[in-house]
């Protein structure tokens, strides 16, 4: 208890409502955490931190507070990639010491979760509890992906790239190879309609934790995507640095679209390319919380 009474995530609880509202009550995963580093000012360094898998760190913690803020029934449970804001939600401001007590309700709850479950499984009943949540849900998962993706070859991962891509719905995709192509990696076609098409360049950076693209390498490739294809894409086993992240959407340029670890796992998933897939299904204690009165 101790250990998960530290955990940093807290801390994002009052700032994830008040991005919400500040985006009209509703948001993307990723405008949120946007939005919340925002308003906060936070620097390069907090945000630049990464996780095993390559993923931000930052990121990963606001959407576990996110998700507490849903047991709490403050966040609609929706997962279809939108977070939105409860009526309950709209009109609670918390500050640290409402954050804490929130997290440490939950905690204790899936503690005693946790002990129904191995009561259950000591007299063999058949019964299914979740246990308490980790401070990085399904890291172990992504982090089996993203070490497969590391440990095949460079150009192993531009053909792999390549396959990802056309599983998504790019048409005429190719690996240019070799170096000499000013970073490109190779091209596509993505159709919108039977009227509208683009092509599109990409670049593979099969990177180690930590291990960030820079501001630099995105600027770099977008200047020779110039002239030769309305989009760009740049796919990294790791993560991009915040600078990164602003001159992939400077203003007047060009925008880069950028696919770090955290995302890279979930088009792999969403196509189910060189992945098993599994249903596991668990108990929602927050569900059934509100009938125990």
């Amino acid at each position: 208890m101790a250990k998960k009474a530290q955990a940093e995530f807290i801390r994002w609880f009052g700032p994830l409502l008040d991005a919400l509202r500040d985006l009209g009550d509703s948001g993307r995963p990723r405008e949120v955490s946007a939005r919340i580093a925002k308003n906060l000012s936070l620097p390069d360094e907090l945000l630049d931190q990464t996780l095993k898998s390559g993923g931000s760190k930052f990121h990963n913690q606001v959407a576990w507070a996110r998700q507490y803020l849903v047991w709490e029934g403050l966040l609609d449970s929706s997962k279809y990639g939108t977070w939105t804001l409860t009526e309950k939600g709209r009109n609670t401001h918390l500050d640290e010491k409402e954050s804490r007590d929130i997290f440490l309700k939950w905690v204790s709850i899936h503690a005693e979760n946790r002990k129904q479950k191995k009561e259950a499984q000591e007299t063999e009943e058949e019964t299914l509890m979740p246990g308490a949540p980790s401070e990085e849900p399904d890291e172990d998962e992504k982090l089996d992906l993203i070490n497969t993706l590391r440990s095949i070859s460079p150009s192993g991962f531009e053909k792999v790239c390549r396959e990802l891509l056309r599983e998504s719905g790019f048409q005429n995709v190719e690996v240019t190879g070799g170096s000499a192509d000013g970073g490109i990696d190779g091209y596509g076609t993505l159709e919108i309609n039977p009227f509208v098409s683009f092509k599109v360049l990409f670049q593979c950076k099969r990177y180690g934790k930590g291990n960030l693209v820079s501001r630099a390498q995105v600027g770099d490739f977008r200047n020779t995507m110039i002239g030769r294809a309305e989009k760009g894409i740049i796919i990294t086993t790791s993560g991009f640095s915040n600078a990164a992240v602003e001159e992939a959407n400077r203003e007047g340029a060009p925008q880069v679209e950028l696919v770090d670890g955290d995302k890279l796992v979930e088009m792999f998933e969403k196509v189910e390319l060189g992945l098993v897939k599994r249903t596991v299904y668990d108990v929602d204690p927050a569900y059934f919380e509100k009938f125990k009165n």
